[in-house]
């Protein structure tokens, strides 16, 4: 009877650090548009597949780029006509030196008549007038060259959104076809990180610590993996076990069976 017991209890023991897990994708997320428009490209023949650095996806952008086109010109022609109003004000700021300075010789001379002088004081202040319109317009300049950059940064962002990537992403679910209007928010596609691969496993309190000092073993072999994230909280299905993740090399197969030992 005694053996019997301290099998059973043994048996305990060597089961208690012995897990399944079915390997999954390191990550699986729904891809969500950040652009409204007219889907011209929605391909369904590669659900299931590898993607490469082609688009699987291309909302209709013909405007955007007619629109990019008008600002990169207006562009050029705000930052010609920024340089030509600095030249002209520098020139305007030397001229008012140059007038300043006559009026200050003259304007206390007794040979030079009223009129004199008010003549060299009103070219003066007309002068000074040309440049304060001038530094006015190059700040009205400098915004509109602003906002214009500010736009073309807006429209190349959104024409790169609207031709959609995934490299090396495994398009799991297409959610859109070709012809369909989408805006901004809906779900394009449900992708799948397969670069690595994640095991979960549930693990009580005691069995963590254990876990955490011990080397994992997959289907009775010894690997250089370690626990990747305990879940702080309790699991609301295992009662009083802790979701934990292991991050494994993406194997040839997924959804394989893993048995997980920790010695």
């Amino acid at each position: 009877m005694k053996k019997i017991m301290l099998f059973i209890l043994f048996s305990v023991f060597v089961y208690a650090t012995e897990f399944y897990s079915k390997s999954e994708p390191f990550s699986v997320y729904k891809l969500q548009s950040n652009v409204s428009g007219l889907v011209i490209k929605a391909d369904e023949n590669l659900e299931g597949k590898v993607l490469s650095t082609s688009e699987f996806i291309v909302v209709d952008d013909y405007l955007d780029k007619k629109e990019l086109v008008n600002l990169k010109d207006k562009k050029v022609s705000y930052e010609k006509s920024l340089k030509l109003n600095i030249k002209m004000s520098k020139i305007f700021k030397i001229m008012i030196e140059k007038k300043n300075l006559n009026y200050e010789k003259i304007k206390n001379l007794p040979i030079k008549s009223s009129i004199e002088k008010d003549k060299e004081f009103f070219d003066l202040s007309s002068t000074q007038t040309q440049e304060l319109s001038s530094l006015e317009k190059i700040q009205t300049i400098k915004t509109q060259l602003s906002d214009t950059n500010f736009r073309i940064e807006q429209l190349e962002k959104s024409i790169k959104d609207k031709h959609i990537k995934a490299p090396e992403m495994v398009l799991y679910k297409l959610f859109v076809k070709k012809g369909q209007f989408v805006s901004m928010g809906a779900t394009l596609a449900e992708l799948a990180d397969i670069s690595r691969s994640k095991l979960t496993i549930y693990l009580n309190s005691d069995e963590i610590v254990d876990a955490k000092e011990k080397s994992i073993y997959l289907n009775g072999n010894k690997t250089k993996y370690k626990i990747n994230k305990i879940w702080p909280l309790s699991d609301s299905e295992h009662i009083s076990s802790y979701k934990t993740e292991i991050i494994i090399d993406a194997p040839s197969r997924f959804s394989k069976l893993y048995k997980i030992e920790f010695k």
